[in-house]
């Protein structure tokens, strides 16, 4: 863990190359916010903030799902 992610957390995922947006980077969660890291670059871009109580992400296609205890909520990173 070097990047302040853990790849076996509930709160990181992978973007899958060639499944859409976002693909080759990782998602996640540090301090109720929701980044993308590139690989690449070497650099983390803040995506989402105030995400209280959140308790597991994961990725298909475009959209990430955010799960909490009582809801989901769905960020479509295509309309960015």
């Amino acid at each position: 863990m070097s990047h302040g992610f853990d790849l076996s957390s509930s709160l990181v995922c992978e973007g899958i190359i060639g499944d859409g947006c976002g693909g080759g980077r990782i998602f996640y969660v540090d301090t109720e916010k929701l980044y993308a890291y590139d690989s690449v670059t070497k650099q983390s871009i803040k995506l989402l903030e105030g995400l209280v109580g959140i308790e597991s992400i994961s990725k298909k296609a475009c959209i990430i799902t955010l799960s909490f205890a009582d809801e989901i909520r769905y960020f479509d990173l295509s309309s960015l």
